[in-house]
């Protein structure tokens, strides 16, 4: 069974507990071993030696993202692990999450990571994500794996 690591940073809990979710699931389909690896302002920078997927909410405090600037909040840390040594190149996909009601605003995280990093979003999913949710982005994650030949 492959091992993959899944980096992702959770403030309210959402994130988090899709995590919790998706690792189950991953379990249950018995092809992929999902390591979850929450990231904080307390954590290390670390090499990532194999391929991974970042998941990663949107937390905005300022601008609306289109027409005048954005002030990304509390994912910096995700972000610098991201950015350290040579661990973008390991980066297989982005998945990101947010609330809908924030409209163009929605998985913005995501697309600005996927932007800095030269890795595409996946999937996406609103707040905690639903059953349905889960399968839908495992599905996109083995399909990128697939993909990128694993």
């Amino acid at each position: 069974m492959m091992k993959v690591r899944l980096l992702y940073i959770s403030i309210s809990g959402n994130t988090r507990s899709f995590v919790k979710n998706l690792v189950t699931f991953a379990h249950e389909q018995g092809d992929v071993d999902f390591e979850p690896v929450e990231i904080s302002d307390a954590s290390a920078d670390t090499d990532e030696v194999a391929p991974y997927f970042a998941l990663v909410p949107t937390y905005l405090d300022g601008g609306n993202g289109i027409d005048n600037g954005v002030h990304e909040i509390m994912t910096n840390a995700l972000y610098d692990q991201i950015a350290a040594a040579d661990n973008a190149k390991q980066l297989l996909g982005i998945i990101g999450s947010g609330n809908k009601n924030f409209n163009a605003q929605y998985i913005l995280t995501a697309r600005r990571y996927a932007q800095a990093f030269d890795a595409p979003v996946i999937a996406n999913y609103e707040l905690r994500g639903t059953t349905r949710d889960v399968e839908r982005v495992y599905k996109a994650m083995r399909q990128r794996l697939v993909e990128a030949g694993y």
